[in-house]
């Protein structure tokens, strides 16, 4: 797949999502601590906490709110449907981290804004969370290959470019695997972990099965993508 074109792609997507969030919800989340904290809305707006008690369990919770949505959307079919424009890109580098069709923008949005309103964290708590979920959205799709006995280490606790790759295989048990962002330990609790991918990683092939071809590098066609009828792989099962 030509590297320029798919580049472009994904930052037109980039830009696309940040227009739409802009127009659509001018109040983030952040903005949503804030109105939760001055009602008294919420779990840590209820309990009486110090403030880096508070922080702390409100990322962690929040990143196992951020996992049950990836879950969510590979599992719903309405949902997958615009997920799977993340999934199509045939590559991996850290554009894919930001790839998403602008209605799952504003889906995951409003997600995060219910999930703020329910959890009623400290805006330094959401400011934080969206900085490590950012960051890691980042690093976990970067193409990169860590030594093993670091990427070992890190993934103890963190999602590795390694571990998180495994998620975007044309196999669909391993694209039905590693949902984490940034702690993994949810795969783990959850049984959605796989280790390493079948062919390894150098012998693996990246995206769906039925989109092995030039038409993911193209902007127009990722927009229609969600649109399109669903097509299946006879091979993988997968879309």
């Amino acid at each position: 797949m030509p590297r320029t074109r798919r580049w472009l792609t994904n930052w037109g997507l980039v830009i696309i999502d940040a227009l739409t969030l802009r127009v659509v919800f001018p109040i983030l989340a952040v903005g949503v601590a804030v109105i939760a904290s001055q009602k008294g809305w919420g779990l840590f707006n209820i309990l009486a906490l110090p403030l880096w008690l508070e922080i702390t369990l409100a990322v962690v919770l929040l990143d196992l709110l951020i996992y049950a949505q990836h879950v969510l959307s590979h599992k719903v079919p309405l949902l997958w449907r615009l997920h799977k424009v993340h999934h199509v890109d045939r590559d991996i580098d850290v554009t894919t981290g930001a790839r998403f069709h602008p209605l799952e923008i504003l889906f995951s949005m409003v997600y995060k804004m219910l999930c703020v309103l329910l959890v009623g964290p400290a805006a330094a708590a959401v400011i934080l969370f969206e900085v490590i979920l950012n960051g890691s959205a980042m690093f976990n799709h970067a193409n990169v290959r860590l030594p093993k006995k670091l990427d070992a280490l890190l993934r103890s606790v963190i999602i590795t470019p390694d571990m998180h790759r495994v998620h975007h295989s044309v196999i669909a048990g391993e694209t039905d695997s590693n949902y984490g962002f940034f702690l993994s330990c949810w795969d783990r609790w959850f049984g959605t972990y796989v280790e390493e991918p079948r062919d390894g990683h150098d012998g693996m092939t990246i995206g769906l099965a039925v989109y092995q071809d030039n038409r993911p590098a193209s902007l127009w066609w990722s927009l229609l993508l969600p649109f399109k009828p669903v097509r299946r792989s006879r091979v993988t099962g997968n879309e």
